[in-house]
């Protein structure tokens, strides 16, 4: 009887060392009994439409928070403009940066089956707790206080327990969110061709369907809490977890369990290599030369020259057991190797974090009508993102992929650097068309003497904002799905939960940035209503000009980008994808 680790942590007993004849096992992978897993039997799609599944159920419930989570804490909880947008952008970058945690957790200790079983039961119990705090009474306007911060009239208990439900709900999306992918990916084998061909295809379409499940929260669950309870809008995505949660567990005896090849944390291997490098940072290229030639090394990349090889040599001789293996340093370079295309990225998360904001700015002034007697709200226009995802996927996988294949040879019609770089520019394009747009809207206010009537509407049709919200979603497709596949593939097997969180945290540090990038120039042209890029009055604020300075720095991240991508080796896992 051997002892097998898996990826759901747990020290798993079965008969590996008896050969099975006549069956197609799936190497280094076994069930949820620790038994190799026959490949016609498990995984595969059969696997991934329950993993999903979840997913689709996770976007609905965040989404139906997050996007409409200001007019709850201006209106249920009577908090201040203010006040509100810093609560939303703190929990929301907050709850960005918590996969990161989340993956630690996975990789290290429990796993990734446990990890989202467990995510999910916070998850849920958060927005039971939502629940309750919306059906908690709130004082009267007549009540409220006012403070020279801002205004505050909900009573201590339901604030209390409303935001201690929030960042409940935040921690168990960041289990959630990485480890579910990151665990859909593994019922693809990767040595097997056609199952290395659909993985790529499976990046697609969980990316398809989780932006089906937000527009169908923009759409069904802001109406709804708007219109008719806040109770039912936070009760309904409570409601829809749990039927996620009893669908993935329905799924459990076809899942592929990822076995561990080291026992040791991935976490620790890696720190130790920096530590052992540093250790050794005096230690000169002739030193490390001569030591190759006596025989230490009996392998070593093209890269030995790099910081990280001295972490291949013990300080003290008498203690060899103290130096990192090959294959430790190697996996310390796959990590450290992502850092540039993060960093290139971090202009594109930027760029995103504008949809909520000053896009919507902009269509709140513009002419709304769709038909006499309605007028589509100007945050609805969002829901053309994800719609242009949904469409432009479809177009994606079988249109766009096959024909780059007969074309490349590659099995996914192009490289994954090759995706992310095609969608940083249509990003670009996105961000030019956005400005173009803002001076003919700043024009029509001037030749129709609007400029000084900040709630006047602009006799210009809502539709010329289209274009920039619908490249938007292609570029995502581009974008988000292709660092999802690389930052997925190009990590060592076992922190492909953290590879994924590496990727989510693109898009919390770019709104932070964000953030901080409009503050600096509201401090630098805020001194008068004339002279500020975000004046009350769009009319005379200069909206253009800071959607110029985004083309810039788009255009500087897309030139690093394309720099670091074409010195980027990827792994050999990863060569036969291209």
């Amino acid at each position: 009887m051997t002892t097998a680790r898996q990826s759901d942590g747990s020290s798993l007993d079965s008969e590996l060392g008896t050969p099975l004849l006549n069956l197609d096992t799936v190497n280094g992978a076994v069930d949820y009994k620790g038994q190799p897993v026959i490949r016609s039997k498990s995984g595969y799609w059969r696997s991934a439409g329950f993993i999903i599944g979840v997913e689709v159920a996770e976007r609905i419930a965040y989404n139906g928070i997050v996007s409409n989570l200001i007019s709850f804490l201006t209106g249920h909880l009577h908090q201040s403009t203010a006040v509100a947008a810093a609560n939303v952008n703190i929990w929301d970058g907050t709850a960005s940066f918590l996969p990161l945690l989340g993956a630690f957790i996975a990789d290290s200790y429990l796993g990734r089956y446990r990890t989202i079983v467990i995510s999910s039961l916070l998850y849920i119990l958060g927005l039971a707790m939502l629940t309750l705090a919306a059906k908690l009474p709130s004082f009267t306007d007549s009540d409220c206080k006012v403070t020279n911060i801002f205004t505050f009239c909900s009573p201590k208990l339901q604030v209390i327990v409303f935001f201690f439900s929030l960042y409940l709900v935040a921690f168990g999306q960041g289990g959630h969110k990485p480890c579910v992918q990151a665990f859909g990916a593994d019922q693809f084998d990767e040595r097997h061709p056609k199952e290395c061909k659909d993985r790529s295809s499976f990046f697609n379409w969980w990316y398809f369907t989780m932006c089906s499940g937000i527009l169908l929260s923009l759409l069904i669950l802001n109406y709804i809490q708007d219109n008719l309870s806040w109770v039912l809008g936070f009760g309904i995505p409570c409601i829809v977890m749990i039927a996620a949660l009893i669908m993935f567990l329905l799924g459990t005896k076809t899942y592929r369990f990822t076995v561990e090849g080291q026992k040791r944390s991935p976490f620790i291997r890696i720190g130790r290599v920096f530590v052992a490098a540093l250790r050794n940072r005096q230690l000169t290229l002739t030193e490390i030369a001569f030591k190759d030639e006596a025989g230490n090394i009996v392998q070593c990349s093209k890269q030995f020259k790099s910081f990280l090889n001295k972490a291949l040599f013990s300080p003290n001789v008498s203690k060899q057991e103290e130096a990192c293996s090959l294959i430790e340093v190697e996996e310390a370079k796959a990590v450290l190797g992502l850092a540039p295309i993060w960093a290139a990225c971090l202009v594109f998360g930027i760029v995103l974090a504008q949809t909520p904001t000053f896009f919507t700015k902009q269509g709140s002034t513009m002419d709304r009508t769709i038909f006499p007697g309605f007028d589509i709200p100007a945050a609805s226009l969002q829901a053309l993102i994800p719609l242009a995802i949904v469409i432009f996927t479809l177009i994606y996988d079988r249109i766009f992929v096959p024909i780059a294949r007969a074309i490349t040879n590659k099995p996914s019609g192009i490289t994954m650097l090759q995706r992310i770089g095609t969608g940083i520019f249509i990003s670009v394009i996105t961000v030019v068309i956005a400005a173009l747009v803002e001076i003919k809207r700043q024009q029509t206010a001037i030749v129709y003497g609007l400029v000084d009537d900040p709630d006047a509407t602009i006799p210009m049709s809502v539709s010329w904002l289209v274009p920039q919200y619908f490249l938007l979603g292609v570029a995502q497709v581009f974008t988000m799905v292709g660092l999802q596949e690389f930052f997925y593939g190009q990590v060592p097997n076992e922190l492909r939960s953290m590879g994924l969180a590496l990727y989510l945290s693109i898009f919390g540090l770019g709104s932070f940035l964000s953030s901080f990038l409009i503050s600096v120039i509201e401090e630098a042209t805020g001194k008068d209503e004339q002279g500020s890029w975000f004046g009350d009055n769009l009319n005379k604020a200069h909206l253009d000009y800071f959607y110029w300075l985004l083309v810039g720095l788009s255009v500087m991240g897309l030139a690093a980008f394309i720099f670091f991508a074409k010195s980027y080796i990827y792994n050999q896992k990863s060569m036969a994808q291209g």
